[in-house]
C-alpha cells in the first residue's frame, strides 16, 4: 500500500499541512483523462490510489504514461460503483476524490437507461465519500446549454441532464467539491474526438447536420488535466468552473480544421435539418461507434456550448493550447499506437 495512506479507518486523521502531499483516489483511471491525470498527481508527489471495474486495464492505461517503478506507486483497488463494490476500501484514508466515471454504453445485467446508471453510480459515490471523511470530490463535468438554464429549464440533452444531477449529488454529499464543466475534450483517447476523426476519414463528403453551425470551445486534454490537477488543492470557492480553449468554433469549422490537420480534402455538404436518431445511427456506423454513445451525444447538439466566462484558466494557473495545437498533439499521439487511415 503507498506510504501517503492511513492503514486504519477508524484512526483520526491529523491536520494537513498546507503544500503536504495529499491522498488522493482517481476513479476512471483506465479512461481518456484518468489515465493523464493520476501520472501527473503521482509525479507531483501526491499519493494516488485508482479504481475501477478492471485492474489489468487501469494497469495498461498508465503503463503509457509512467515507469514500471512508478507504476508500483499507485495503488489499484478494483470495484463498481453501480454495486458499491470496494468503495469503503477504495475510498479510505482519502483527502480528494476525483470522479471521472461516465459511460452510456450498458453491460450485461445493468438498468437499461445510462440515466439511471449514472444517479446510481453517483449515489453509491457520494454517501461512500461522505462516509470516509472525504474533503472534497473534483468532478469533470459538461457544459450546460445557456439559452435553456436562463429559462429556468433543465438540459433538454438526456446526457447533458445527467451529467448535470451527477453535479448535484457529489456536492450535496461533499460540500467543499468542484466542478469542471467541459464540452469536447481533443486527446488521443477522447472518444468523442475519435468519432470526429473517423468521420472526417471515412466519409468521401462530409455530409454536416444543422449541428454544424453551433459553436463551442473545445479544449485540450493536457489542458483539462493540468485544470483537474490544480483542483486538487486550490484555493477556490467550491462550485462550478466552466472551461474551454481559447478558439470558438462550430461544430462545422471543428471538422473542417480536423480535415486540413489530417491532409485529406473533402467536400462538405451543410444540411438544414438534423434527424439525429438517423443520423447519429449512420455515423456510429461509419465511425465504428456504438450509438449508445453517439446518440445522446448528438442529442445535446441543440445550440451554442460556450463557457459563461473564461477566467478559470487564470484561476487556476493554467496555459491554454490552440484548437490546432490540441488536435496535432492528439493525431501525434493517436499515430504512435495505431495507423491513421487518412495518412
Amino acid at each position: 500500500m503507498n506510504a501517503h495512506f492511513a492503514s486504519d479507518p477508524q484512526r483520526a486523521r491529523p491536520p494537513r499541512e498546507a503544500g503536504a502531499p495529499l491522498r488522493i483516489l482517481v476513479t476512471g483511471a483506465s479512461g481518456a483523462v484518468g489515465s493523464l491525470l493520476a501520472p501527473r498527481l503521482l509525479l507531483a508527489g501526491h499519493g494516488v490510489r485508482a479504481f475501477g471495474r478492471d485492474a489489468s486495464r487501469i494497469e495498461d492505461a498508465l503503463s503509457d504514461q509512467l515507469l514500471e517503478a512508478e507504476l508500483d506507486e499507485v495503488e489499484i483497488v478494483k470495484g463498481d460503483a453501480l454495486t458499491g463494490e470496494g468503495l469503503a476500501r477504495a475510498l479510505d484514508g482519502i483527502d480528494v476524490a476525483y470522479y471521472l466515471m461516465h459511460s452510456m454504453e450498458r453491460s450485461p445485467g445493468e438498468p437499461a437507461p445510462f440515466t439511471e446508471r449514472e444517479l446510481l453510480a453517483a449515489e453509491n459515490f457520494a454517501t461512500a465519500a461522505a462516509r470516509s471523511g472525504v474533503a472534497r470530490i473534483v468532478y469533470l463535468g459538461g457544459l450546460l446549454p445557456r439559452w435553456e438554464l436562463a429559462d429556468g429549464h433543465r438540459p433538454g440533452s438526456r446526457h447533458l441532464a445527467s451529467r448535470e444531477a451527477v453535479e448535484r449529488i457529489l456536492f450535496a454529499a461533499i460540500p467543499d467539491s468542484v466542478a469542471l464543466r467541459a464540452s469536447i475534450v481533443i486527446g488521443e483517447r477522447s472518444r468523442s474526438f475519435r468519432f470526429l476523426v473517423c468521420l472526417v476519414e471515412r466519409l468521401p463528403v462530409l455530409t454536416l447536420p444543422a449541428w454544424h453551425r453551433f459553436r463551442t470551445q473545445p479544449i485540450d486534454a493536457r489542458d483539462v488535466t493540468e485544470m483537474l490537477a490544480a483542483c486538487a488543492d486550490a484555493d477556490i470557492s467550491p462550485g462550478s468552473l466552466e472551461v474551454g480553449g481559447p478558439d470558438i468554433l462550430t461544430y462545422g469549422e471543428m471538422i473542417t480544421q480536423i480535415a486540413d490537420l489530417l491532409l485529406v480534402s473533402r467536400p462538405a455538404l451543410r444540411l438544414g435539418v438534423s434527424a439525429t436518431p438517423l443520423a447519429g445511427r449512420i455515423a456510429a456506423a461509419l465511425a465504428g461507434e456504438d450509438p449508445a454513445l453517439v446518440l445522446p451525444l448528438m442529442e445535446g447538439l441543440q445550440g451554442d456550448l460556450l463557457p459563461a466566462d473564461d477566467h478559470a484558466a487564470d484561476l487556476l494557473g493554467v496555459q491554454l493550447h490552440s484548437f490546432a495545437s490540441a488536435v496535432e498533439h492528439a493525431l501525434s499521439e493517436w499515430e504512435e499506437t495505431e495507423p491513421l487511415r487518412a495518412r
